[in-house]
């Protein structure tokens, strides 16, 4: 396949020029056009890496459209794939919560049917992107350890992250922003609140240090990439760095992303943080962080259409240094290299071909077409 009169974005620059592919690899990048009827004239627009997605719960939506209706779970998880592929993800770590601020919750409902619908469609041939697992674990939860332990005999992990969102601190450290999100999320009275918030505080106290240490011991044994969750503070930091984790997931504040930053990990934040100009915690916005120099990846989280739309509008912006390639690379080369895959997230020689053709329509990127490994995909 060769695609010709495009905007080529490579990782420090953008050429005008042509890309050959064969068998599902890149194998030629030409400056220049050329003029063969078999080439796919992409009209002057981008040409960019497929981007990678390292923590989206975009799937548990669809196993339950609506309260108590469990959707059929292939059919539910080809949804989400295809939602995937059609923002111009083309590798999808899927972040499956193990454990809950609630008993009873769907997502734990789901937690198996989630992973074997993964599983089997994988096996199947039945997606269109590339899946991983993310295990998100809520190290507050009572039964978050054993069920870590049992996911990790029944399936491949290849990124696992260690969340406490108990009120207080991390993400909701201003509990007025604690309690608006989950008295409104499950409509709970003033007197259930008060309940619910004694009862996260106490199982935070009781479980989340001894699970953190477990789970982080258990993956580094196997060799699984860990991530911290809504660092804070500097002691935030330097506990995730004596655990050995590479990317901090959605720092709150300022001194916490550059702390991080300075470690070597990966700082990671919401496009949706980007797109809708700030956080709806209340915490620091993305777009600081890129004028600070400190942001490193971003992850679409509840919205994947929004991935591929932040990283051209951190490029547009005028207070950071991020021109397109560098604000590609937060969705595409920084978090392959996070998560150790190295045969994807740039266009260069011998990478995979997973492309995005896209056009700039005034201040919107609208995606053409969407390849994986070579093949059309959307």
């Amino acid at each position: 396949m060769i695609l010709t009169n495009a905007r080529i974005v490579l990782p420090n620059e953008i050429i005008k020029g042509t890309l050959v592919i064969n068998e599902g690899v890149i194998t030629q990048i030409d400056q220049g056009n050329v003029s063969l009827p078999t080439a796919l004239d992409c009209e002057n627009g981008y040409l960019t890496a497929g981007m990678i997605e390292l923590h989206t719960d975009n799937m548990e939506k669809h196993f339950t459209p609506r309260p108590g209706v469990n959707w059929p779970a292939i059919q539910a998880f080809k949804v989400h794939d295809a939602q995937m592929v059609s923002a111009g993800i083309t590798s999808v770590f899927d972040a499956i919560s193990v454990g809950d601020v609630i008993e009873g919750s769907e997502r734990l409902n789901n937690l198996s049917r989630m992973v074997e619908a993964l599983n089997e469609s994988r096996d199947r041939g039945l997606t269109r992107a590339d899946h991983f697992l993310h295990l998100r674990c809520e190290v507050s939860h009572k039964d978050t350890l054993a069920n870590f332990h049992a996911l990790l005999e029944q399936t491949n992990v290849q990124l696992v992250s260690v969340m406490d969102h108990s009120p207080g601190q991390r993400q909701f450290a201003n509990i007025e922003k604690y309690r608006e999100y989950y008295q409104g999320k499950y409509k709970l009275s003033n007197a259930e609140m008060e309940a619910f918030i004694t009862r996260q505080l106490d199982d935070s106290q009781r479980y989340s240090a001894q699970f953190r240490e477990a789970i982080c011991d258990t993956c580094h044994n196997r060799h699984i990439p860990l991530a911290s969750h809504d660092d804070a503070t500097i002691d935030h930091i330097e506990e995730s760095h004596h655990f050995n984790m590479v990317i901090a997931e959605f720092p709150t504040t300022e001194k916490a992303a550059k702390a991080a930053h300075e470690k070597g990990m990966s700082v990671l934040m919401g496009a949706p943080n980007v797109v809708r100009g700030g956080s709806h915690s209340g915490n620091i916005a993305a777009h600081e962080l890129a004028s600070a120099g400190v942001l490193d990846i971003l992850s679409s989280d509840y919205y994947p259409a929004s991935l591929l739309e932040s990283a051209f509008k951190i490029a547009r912006l005028e207070d950071n240094d991020y021109d397109i390639p560098k604000a590609m690379n937060l969705v595409s080369l920084n978090p392959a290299k996070a998560v150790g895959l190295h045969d994807r997230g740039l266009i260069d020689l011998g990478c995979k071909a997973d492309l995005i053709w896209s056009s700039a329509k005034e201040d919107h990127v609208h995606i053409e077409q969407v390849w994986k490994n070579g093949q059309r995909a959307f």
